[in-house]
Protein backbone atom coordinates (compact mmCIF):
# COMPACT_ATOMS: atom_id res chain seq x y z
CA UNK A 1 0.00 0.00 0.00
CA UNK A 2 2.46 2.42 0.87
CA UNK A 3 5.15 1.57 -1.87
CA UNK A 4 1.98 1.58 -4.55
CA UNK A 5 1.28 5.30 -2.70
CA UNK A 6 5.13 6.31 -3.20
CA UNK A 7 4.89 5.51 -6.75
CA UNK A 8 1.65 7.07 -7.73
CA UNK A 9 3.32 10.36 -6.11
CA UNK A 10 6.54 9.87 -7.74
CA UNK A 11 4.39 9.67 -11.65
CA UNK A 12 3.30 12.99 -12.11
CA UNK A 13 6.81 14.12 -11.07
CA UNK A 14 8.59 11.88 -13.78
CA UNK A 15 6.19 13.32 -16.28
CA UNK A 16 6.86 16.93 -15.15
CA UNK A 17 10.49 16.03 -15.79
CA UNK A 18 10.07 14.36 -19.12
CA UNK A 19 8.52 17.60 -20.19
CA UNK A 20 10.81 19.77 -19.25
CA UNK A 21 13.22 17.87 -21.66
CA UNK A 22 14.07 20.17 -24.68
CA UNK A 23 11.71 19.50 -27.63
CA UNK A 24 13.49 17.51 -30.02
CA UNK A 25 16.04 16.55 -27.86
CA UNK A 26 16.41 12.93 -28.76
CA UNK A 27 15.69 13.71 -32.59
CA UNK A 28 17.97 16.52 -33.41
CA UNK A 29 18.66 16.50 -37.29
CA UNK A 30 21.63 17.23 -39.70
CA UNK A 31 20.45 20.87 -40.10
CA UNK A 32 19.96 21.71 -36.81
CA UNK A 33 22.90 20.89 -35.86
CA UNK A 34 24.61 22.92 -38.45
CA UNK A 35 22.50 25.60 -38.47
CA UNK A 36 23.52 25.70 -34.90
CA UNK A 37 27.28 25.94 -35.37
CA UNK A 38 26.73 28.85 -38.33
CA UNK A 39 25.09 30.60 -35.80
CA UNK A 40 27.65 29.92 -33.13
CA UNK A 41 30.36 31.46 -36.59
CA UNK A 42 27.97 34.22 -36.73
CA UNK A 43 28.33 35.41 -33.83
CA UNK A 44 32.34 34.79 -33.62
CA UNK A 45 31.87 32.26 -30.80
CA UNK A 46 34.55 29.46 -31.99
CA UNK A 47 33.96 27.71 -28.38
CA UNK A 48 30.55 26.91 -29.07
CA UNK A 49 31.38 26.25 -32.77
CA UNK A 50 33.98 23.84 -31.68
CA UNK A 51 31.66 21.97 -29.76
CA UNK A 52 29.49 20.44 -32.59
CA UNK A 53 32.73 19.54 -33.98
CA UNK A 54 33.19 15.63 -33.45
CA UNK A 55 35.65 14.14 -30.68
CA UNK A 56 38.01 13.37 -33.58
CA UNK A 57 38.00 16.72 -35.23
CA UNK A 58 38.31 18.51 -31.73
CA UNK A 59 41.30 16.24 -31.08
CA UNK A 60 43.24 17.46 -34.12
CA UNK A 61 42.16 21.38 -33.71
CA UNK A 62 43.31 20.98 -30.10
CA UNK A 63 42.07 24.50 -29.22
CA UNK A 64 38.38 26.24 -30.64
CA UNK A 65 41.44 29.24 -31.66
CA UNK A 66 42.79 27.18 -33.88
CA UNK A 67 39.79 25.38 -34.98
CA UNK A 68 38.54 28.68 -36.04
CA UNK A 69 42.00 29.78 -37.89
CA UNK A 70 40.87 26.61 -39.77
CA UNK A 71 37.67 27.59 -40.65
CA UNK A 72 38.27 31.48 -41.88
CA UNK A 73 41.04 30.22 -43.71
CA UNK A 74 39.48 27.30 -45.28
CA UNK A 75 35.75 27.45 -44.95
CA UNK A 76 35.09 31.49 -44.95
CA UNK A 77 31.22 31.08 -46.64
CA UNK A 78 30.41 29.12 -43.65
CA UNK A 79 31.32 32.18 -41.22
CA UNK A 80 28.21 34.28 -42.30
CA UNK A 81 26.18 33.19 -45.32
CA UNK A 82 23.40 34.71 -47.05
CA UNK A 83 21.70 32.03 -47.82
CA UNK A 84 21.99 28.21 -46.76
CA UNK A 85 19.94 25.16 -48.32
CA UNK A 86 19.97 21.50 -47.57
CA UNK A 87 20.07 18.95 -50.10
CA UNK A 88 19.89 15.42 -50.28
CA UNK A 89 21.02 13.53 -47.07
CA UNK A 90 22.68 10.19 -47.11
CA UNK A 91 24.62 7.70 -45.96
CA UNK A 92 28.31 6.43 -46.01
CA UNK A 93 30.28 3.84 -44.04
CA UNK A 94 27.93 4.08 -41.25
CA UNK A 95 27.69 8.07 -40.66
CA UNK A 96 25.14 10.21 -42.30
CA UNK A 97 26.04 12.38 -45.13
CA UNK A 98 24.30 15.97 -45.82
CA UNK A 99 24.61 18.05 -48.87
CA UNK A 100 24.15 21.84 -48.16
CA UNK A 101 24.09 24.26 -50.44
CA UNK A 102 25.72 27.71 -49.35
CA UNK A 103 25.57 31.23 -51.16
CA UNK A 104 27.87 33.71 -49.33
CA UNK A 105 27.52 37.70 -48.88
CA UNK A 106 29.43 37.87 -52.47
CA UNK A 107 26.60 35.56 -54.21
CA UNK A 108 29.07 32.76 -54.84
CA UNK A 109 27.84 29.31 -53.83
CA UNK A 110 29.33 26.29 -52.72
CA UNK A 111 27.97 22.88 -52.60
CA UNK A 112 29.27 21.21 -49.15
CA UNK A 113 29.57 17.58 -47.90
CA UNK A 114 28.83 17.87 -43.97
CA UNK A 115 30.11 14.19 -42.40
CA UNK A 116 28.04 13.35 -39.15
CA UNK A 117 28.43 11.21 -36.06
CA UNK A 118 26.27 10.24 -33.53
CA UNK A 119 22.57 10.99 -32.75
CA UNK A 120 20.24 13.14 -31.21
CA UNK A 121 22.13 15.41 -28.68
CA UNK A 122 25.58 13.43 -29.35
CA UNK A 123 25.02 14.56 -33.22
CA UNK A 124 28.15 16.10 -34.17
CA UNK A 125 29.90 17.55 -37.31
CA UNK A 126 33.07 14.82 -38.31
CA UNK A 127 34.30 17.03 -41.53
CA UNK A 128 33.47 19.15 -43.83
CA UNK A 129 34.18 18.98 -47.64
CA UNK A 130 33.58 21.62 -50.81
CA UNK A 131 32.54 19.38 -53.60
CA UNK A 132 33.26 20.68 -56.95
CA UNK A 133 31.34 22.50 -58.89
CA UNK A 134 29.01 20.87 -61.17
CA UNK A 135 27.50 23.92 -62.85
CA UNK A 136 23.45 24.46 -63.01
CA UNK A 137 21.07 22.89 -65.33
CA UNK A 138 17.87 24.20 -66.49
Amino acid sequence: MIRSRRLSLLMPLVALCLLALPVGAQTRTPPQVIDAQIDAFRDGDFVTAFGFASTELRAIFGTPEVFGQMVRQGYPMVLDPAEIRYLDQGERGGALVQRVLILDRDGRSYLLEYLMRGAGEGMRIAGVSILPETGTGV
